[in-house]
């Protein structure tokens, strides 16, 4: 059998729409209809791919029916729809007792995950033939990156299994707890990742150049220097991803006023610049899956606790990055 990315996608789909089915049989939960309903629709997108193009017969049909679930799911998030249940949780003192039993050996399925992912991508890496076998022709880095973090999640599963003595519900529950805690930050990641490639074909580094060209002084070094520095760490605050800011605002201020008109080193240019959307990848909600995740899994009282403890860390090096790019890139 060949290994496929869709694989993983199911895998996604079929959990979360387990935990829709637990949500709805909560009682506790005042609002387990929309909860479930919301997790249960972000499970069944996991499930559309190439062979739902060949059912329908129309590829437009369905991303507007995509699209419409999308928007379902933000009127319900929106409208408090996604809340806190029961997870049949141990008290404080089960969970300290737990802790001191259990000790260190806690920290073994937590470190067998990333240990197996370094394996699986080295094995496969290094043995061409077999990873032909598994995953089929062509190039599959992504693929194995990601088939190897599967794989090294769901040993550490089982490990916890046997280490803790828990029963098999009891790791959906956690999922359930930790993704109503979350709620609709849990997606952001996808949503803003495709905003950063709309606002790409929508040409956005275009009309950014312009604007900077016409009521900025790009002419000074300094002021373009700053210009793309604080551009970079606002549009990832904005879009929550570096990744998604870079292209445009390299586009639009990068390329065209450093490197062309000011004559800069583009290879200082964007590793500064990814340094920079960093910085706003400390400061801002929107990068969810490093600052609101976090924050649930610790239990934290206020979920922006974590993005205020880095925003000096952030702004910090952000006045570093302008001092060393403005004097790096023109060596």
């Amino acid at each position: 059998m060949i290994v496929k990315q869709e694989m993983l996608y199911w895998l996604a789909g079929t959990t979360l729409l387990i935990i829709a089915v637990m949500s709805w049989r909560d009682n506790h939960n005042p609002r387990r209809v929309t909860t479930g309903l919301f997790w249960g629709i972000y499970g069944l997108l996991f499930f559309i791919g190439d062979w739902t193009y060949q059912l329908i017969g129309d590829r437009r049909l369905v991303n507007i029916s995509v699209g419409i679930a999308v928007v379902g799911m933000a009127l319900l998030a929106g409208c408090g729809g996604v809340r806190l249940g029961h997870y049949s949780q141990r008290t404080v003192q089960q969970r300290e007792a737990s802790a001191k039993r259990l000790a260190s050996r806690l920290f073994i399925p937590a470190l067998a995950i990333p240990l197996v992912t370094v394996i699986g991508v080295v094995f496969f890496t290094f043995s061409p033939p077999i990873q032909q076998q598994v995953f089929g022709t062509g190039n599959h880095a992504t693929l194995i990156t990601l088939f190897s973090m599967a794989f090294g999640t769901l040993i550490a599963l089982v490990m916890a299994w046997f280490i803790t003595g828990e029963t098999i519900f009891q790791p959906l529950q956690e999922a359930r707890r930790l993704l109503d805690s979350v709620g609709c930050a849990f997606i952001l990641p996808q949503v803003l990742a495709m905003l950063g490639l709309l606002f790409t074909s929508a040409g956005v580094g275009n009309s950014l150049s312009w604007l900077t060209e016409q009521y900025l002084a790009v002419d000074n070094r300094l002021i373009a220097v700053v210009v793309y520095v604080v551009g970079m760490a606002l549009l990832t605050m904005i879009m929550g991803n570096a990744f998604a800011a870079f292209p445009i605002v390299t586009a639009g201020i990068g390329i065209p006023i450093l490197v062309l008109q000011q004559g800069g080193n583009p290879a200082v240019m964007a590793a500064i610049g990814m340094f920079s959307g960093y910085c706003g990848t400390l400061m801002t909600p929107m990068a969810a899956n490093f600052n609101i995740v976090p924050a649930a899994l610790l239990g934290l009282p206020d979920r922006n606790a974590v993005i205020k403890a880095q925003i000096p860390t952030g702004v910090t090096l952000l006045g570093i990055n302008i001092v060393l790019l403005y004097y790096l890139m023109f060596l």
